[in-house]
């Protein structure tokens, strides 16, 4: 190999260099930048307020997860009530059914005169 193409193929030092600077400016700045913000004034409000709002986030998610549920159990007794009104409707076209057993409402309990 002759001297040139052994330069060619391995960089200067010089070369290396100005990298491995422009690398170390970089994480010293964002270092410096994160030490300057945990200084500015309202930063604990700031973090607090993130980390409430994530946990309201979590308990809305599972409470939305429950509706899910609840939406499908409701439709599910809304299938078995038209099922079985189909059957009522079919079975007075035919013959006569007893009317449904009515509960005769609750009274309210007496209250204290004052």
């Amino acid at each position: 190999m002759t001297e040139a193409e052994t330069e060619t193929q391995q960089p200067p030092e010089e070369e290396k260099q100005p990298s491995k600077d422009l690398l170390s400016r970089l994480a010293d700045a964002g270092e410096d930048a994160l030490r300057r913000l945990n200084e500015a004034p309202g930063i604990d409000r700031a973090l607090s307020y993130a980390r409430t709002t994530r946990k309201q986030l979590d308990e809305l998610t599972k409470r939305v997860q429950g509706i899910t549920a609840l939406e499908a159990r409701i439709e599910k007794l809304e299938e078995q009530v038209a099922a079985l009104s189909a059957e009522r409707v079919s079975a007075v076209a035919g013959q006569t059914v007893p009317p449904a057993q009515s509960v005769p409402p609750r009274e309210a309990p007496p209250t204290a005169a004052p």
